[in-house]
C-alpha cells in the first residue's frame, strides 16, 4: 500500500520557525518521483508551496521563496520529504500535505500543476502569537 504520512505540524509563533516532515513507503520507488509541499487555509483554494527533483532541484511560490526551505532524504523504495518553515507568518497557518508526482523525476512544468497521484492526510500549522 503506497502511504505519505506528515508529521511536524503544530504552533509557531510569528517569526518562528517549524519543520514539517513527509514519510513516503509502499510499493513504488519515491526517491525517483517529483515531491510536494501544498497548503490550504479555510475558505481558501489550495495553494502549491514548494518542489523538489529528484535530483534535489527546487522551486517556490513567491510568498515562501527565502524562508522555507524544501529538501528530500531518499532511501531504498521509501523516501522523508521536510520543509522548513522560518520567519513564520500569520498567513503561513494551514493544513499542509505533502504529494507524489511518479510519471517524473522533475517538478518543472510548472511544479504546481503537475500531476499529482499520491496525498498525505495532512498536518496542521498554526501561525500565532
Amino acid at each position: 500500500e503506497v502511504q505519505l504520512m506528515e508529521g511536524g505540524g503544530g504552533l509557531a509563533q510569528p517569526g518562528g520557525s517549524l519543520t514539517l516532515s513527509c514519510t513516503a513507503s509502499g510499493h513504488t520507488y519515491f526517491p525517483d518521483y517529483c515531491m510536494a509541499w501544498f497548503r490550504q487555509s479555510p475558505g481558501k483554494g489550495r495553494e502549491a508551496v514548494a518542489g523538489i527533483d529528484m535530483d534535489g532541484s527546487t522551486t517556490y511560490a513567491d510568498s515562501v521563496e527565502g524562508r522555507f526551505t524544501i529538501s528530500r532524504d531518499n532511501a531504498k523504495n521509501a523516501l522523508s520529504l521536510f520543509l522548513h518553515m522560518n520567519q513564520s507568518r500569520p498567513e503561513d497557518t494551514a493544513m499542509y500535505y505533502c504529494a507524489a508526482d511518479p510519471g517524473s523525476w522533475t517538478c518543472q512544468g510548472p511544479f504546481e500543476h503537475r500531476p499529482y497521484t499520491f496525498w498525505g492526510q495532512g498536518t496542521q500549522v498554526t501561525v500565532s502569537s
